[in-house]
């Protein structure tokens, strides 16, 4: 049965509605999303910002503000501080970018008093629908670690794995990708890979299949695998997590699907931080945010429960 996002606001609403913190609120697109959001069941919004501009466009988009509360923090910077405190306070399930540049927002993430840090490495992950395919596919990492060492692609998969679990899928198959499916010594890429399979054989990697190296067409497509005679493979085109070698791969694979891609969906968080963090971009659909609201809320869920 094929998944989807409808699959992942179905699970928010059986395990309760989630609130956000929103860091510099008074931005229509994303007043917009926590208002379908909230009309969705899957979280409420706790708005810090300039109150009279967050009233002001509210207005604009016929959105009672009712049930949302709102902290009036006119400055930028320490209206995230304001909103990103309340998430590691325990007040707020997920912490959600509004109209401040990603640089600041992700400072206040960062911040050693009222911030997320874990200790450990953060990553992005894009979670996509495309309706040729009938599971979800995690896309890490897309917009966070230029060039992951590979300790970082470790801690990229050791952050993944619980927003695949928390979004249905028990032991998600793993393909480090590279150009080719051999190991070649001159393309360090394709060793990594190589080792990332070997530590998860060896129990270094839990709660999860790594088969790597592998190139994209066998990572994704059943018929290209069965072409190139890949039934030796633990993954052969079912690939859960497509492991990128570097952001600029990532990259340009999720703007291509984005762009090119008829009827896709997709949704974004920031991992490997005390609650997910929603960090979309100005460009990012309605849609998009609404479904990156549903994510963060089901991840924060796992974590949760973990």
């Amino acid at each position: 049965m094929k998944q989807g996002f409808e699959d992942i606001i179905a699970k928010v609403k059986e395990c309760g509605k989630k609130t956000v913190a929103v860091s510099v609120a008074q931005d229509s697109a994303v007043l917009e999303a926590v208002k379908e959001a909230k009309r969705l069941g899957i979280a409420d919004a706790i708005l810090v910002g300039d109150e009279a501009q967050i009233r002001e466009i509210a207005a604009s988009l016929d959105m009672d503000l009712t049930g949302f509360e709102i902290i009036h923090e006119p400055d930028m910077i320490q209206a995230s501080l304001t909103a990103v405190k309340l998430a590691h306070d325990g007040k707020a399930d997920m912490y959600m970018k509004g109209i401040i540049d990603t640089k600041n927002f992700l400072k206040s993430v960062l911040d050693k008093e009222v911030g997320l840090r874990t200790g450990g490495v953060l990553s992005h992950v894009a979670v996509f629908e495309i309706p040729t395919i009938d599971h979800l596919l995690f896309l890490t990492d897309v917009a966070f670690l230029t060039y992951p060492t590979l300790e970082e692609k470790v801690h990229i998969i050791n952050n993944t794995v619980p927003v695949c679990k928390a979004c249905g899928v028990a032991e998600p198959k793993v393909a480090p990708l590279a150009a080719v499916e051999v190991v070649n010594p001159k393309m360090p890429v394709t060793v990594e890979a190589a080792e990332l399979t070997k530590m998860c054989e060896e129990g270094q990697i839990t709660g999860c299949i790594v088969d790597g190296p592998l190139s994209l067409d066998l990572a994704i497509d059943p018929e290209a695998a069965k072409h190139k005679g890949a039934t030796d493979r633990k993954i052969q085109g079912d690939a859960d997590i497509l492991l990128f070698p570097d952001i600029h791969a990532g990259n340009q694979v999720y703007k291509a699907m984005v762009h090119m891609v008829p009827g896709m969906k997709n949704g974004c968080i920031l991992t490997g931080t005390k609650v997910p963090v929603i960090l979309t971009s100005r460009s990012d659909t309605f849609e998009t945010k609404v479904n990156s609201i549903a994510l963060a809320a089901v991840v924060a869920e796992e974590m949760r429960k973990g």
